[in-house]
């Protein structure tokens, strides 16, 4: 059974990402940060994602409080209720360099145990416009790869993985809950809350996807 390092955050589209990589077999250990993001929900929802599938999980400490972004800053306003540019520019909530960071600890851990792929689930059919989650980054990563670390240079990169890339959140909810990803164990709202906002980007495009997909979220929002 090969092994596989999932990048898993606690929401929707990582949840679905790590079930798919169960699916196709992988002895998966997950990956989550607390890079000193406005508040920790989504760690407790990724701990209970691993508790319900049984495997590792390790959450890695790295402080990215410096960087610009309404993620990392208590100051900064979540943007609420954005109606036509979803996805057109790049929003606030954006974390500079964050994939490239993650996936560069990702790799290294892959590495480390001899596993042979990372998997992600960056999305770019209905996503908040976030650079970092677009197929040419992938393709340009994977060189970095294949250039930059012992493997790589061995002929034996580590294998980054995206199966959602292409997918709709429609099409991701359909996905979870035809592999019976604990798609009520997740969080996806960027604010910490104790119930979900509904108006966040985040928020609004996972219930965009469940109205779409035909079924009802199974969290709370407020």
């Amino acid at each position: 059974m090969p092994k596989a390092v999932v990048l898993l955050s606690g929401g929707l589209d990582s949840t679905v990402t790590l079930a798919i990589a169960l699916d196709e077999g992988a002895d998966a250990a997950a990956i989550s940060f607390r890079y000193g993001q406005r508040h920790t929900k989504e760690l407790d929802s990724a701990e209970a994602v691993c508790k319900h599938y049984g495997i590792e999980h390790r959450i890695i400490d790295i402080d990215l409080s410096s960087f610009r972004s309404a993620l990392t800053d208590r100051r900064a306003e979540i943007p609420s209720d954005r109606e036509g540019d979803l996805g057109k520019n790049i929003p606030i909530t954006y974390v500079p360099a964050r994939n490239i960071i993650f996936l560069s600890i990702a790799a290294g851990l892959c590495e480390s145990m001899d596993a042979e792929a990372i998997y992600i689930g960056a999305n770019t059919v209905d996503y908040s416009g976030y650079p970092d989650c677009r197929p040419e980054f992938f393709a340009a990563f994977r060189k970095m790869l294949a250039e930059g670390t012992k493997a790589g240079v061995e002929g034996r990169a580590a294998e980054i993985r995206t199966p959602i890339i292409g997918l709709s959140k429609a099409e991701i909810v359909r996905k979870g809950k035809e592999l019976g990803a604990p798609l009520h164990l997740t969080w996806s709202c960027y604010n910490g809350s104790e119930k979900a906002c509904g108006r966040c980007d985040s928020c609004r495009l996972r219930l965009k996807g469940f109205k779409e997909a035909g079924y009802e979220d199974e969290i709370s929002y407020g």
